[in-house]
């Protein structure tokens, strides 16, 4: 055997060969927001061009606190589109506590400098506390 194929050899053992991954057979995505915070904004309802009706406000949301840092909070945009959320999130006031339950959805429109988006929450449930 040549010094050549001595080489070729000892690499060829050196290759590790990986473990396939394993593959969860039952794995379902899930898009569920459960939100307890407080109203900062006036609920209004939105008439939109297709006809469709929505409710729109804003809820703040504070985070845990880490050792030493200051307090944070996330302000989300909350949508309610079902005649029933609709009419929950018109019956919310400025500063109370509320729940809302829903999904995360990314909105897309064509604003006059081209495509734009937001995120926010979509209600199925709102509940003042």
């Amino acid at each position: 055997m040549t010094l050549a194929k001595k080489k070729k050899m000892v690499a060829i053992n050196r290759i590790k060969i990986k473990e396939p991954m394993a593959v969860i057979e039952d794995y379902q995505p899930v898009n569920e927001v459960f939100l307890v915070g407080r109203v900062t904004s006036l609920a209004i309802e939105k008439i939109l061009p297709s006809g469709d009706k929505v409710v729109e406000f804003r809820v703040v949301i504070g985070r845990q606190k880490s050792r030493g840092a200051k307090k944070e909070v996330d302000s989300l945009d909350i949508a309610a589109w079902s005649s029933k959320a609709r009419k929950s999130a018109l019956a919310v006031k400025l500063g109370s506590w509320v729940e809302v339950t829903g999904s995360v959805r990314r909105r897309f429109w064509q604003a006059p400098t081209g495509l734009a988006s937001r995120w926010q929450v979509e209600a199925s449930e709102v509940v003042r506390l």
